[in-house]
């Protein structure tokens, strides 16, 4: 009878214990996905700045006509992109996704400022420096947003991947989650510091 207690206690010991590192994997989990709504808040911030920007920049940059098509078109990829990782935030493939996506919108982004600048009336309008002005504040916030987020994964990453949590990641089906990375080519243009002219 009393071995029996015994074995009944390291049972319950047992299933507490799994119970536990059940429950902080699922905390971990959702972490990283509400760290991930975080950055999908501010990438839809970005994504609807961009077509005012596009039509008040239309009005001076009529020979730029590609410029312009080059930004609309990324800018629906990477709201394609956006969508993929929504639907499964840490997957590879959807993060992969959705960093080319920003990848090829921040680069078209770029070309557009960067004839913008060639164009002093456009430089000068009210409307193009508050919009530039807002999309520079709501890239900080993406970037905030996606440490945030590779920080959550990479918890969750360890907590799954470290003994003893990797025996119950494994049997209750804890996938590992990807980072949002930058896309490579830009790894450069985004560790730059910014040249200041005056």
């Amino acid at each position: 009878m009393f071995s029996f207690l015994i074995l009944l206690g390291l049972v319950v010991l047992v299933a507490f214990w799994g119970i536990g590192i059940y429950n902080g994997l699922v905390t971990a989990r959702n972490a990283f996905r509400n760290a991930f709504a975080q950055i999908d808040v501010q990438l839809q911030r970005r994504f609807d700045l961009i077509p005012n920007l596009v039509e008040t920049a239309k009005a001076y940059l009529q020979h730029e006509r590609g410029t312009l098509e080059a930004v609309i078109a990324a800018r629906a990829a990477a709201v394609s992109g956006l969508a993929a990782a929504k639907a499964s935030p840490g997957d590879p493939a959807a993060m992969a996704q959705l960093a080319a996506g920003q990848g090829e919108l921040n680069g078209a982004l770029g070309r557009l400022l960067a004839v913008a600048e060639a164009y002093p009336d456009l430089k000068a309008n009210t409307t193009m420096m508050q919009l530039t002005e807002e999309l520079t504040s709501t890239e900080n916030k993406v970037a905030f947003a996606r440490q945030a987020f590779n920080d959550s994964v990479m918890a969750y990453n360890n907590r799954r991947e470290v003994f003893p949590g990797n025996l119950v990641a494994g049997t209750f089906g804890f996938t590992p989650a990807a980072l949002l990375a930058i896309p490579v080519d830009q790894v450069a243009e985004v560790r730059a510091a910014p040249k200041v002219q005056f």
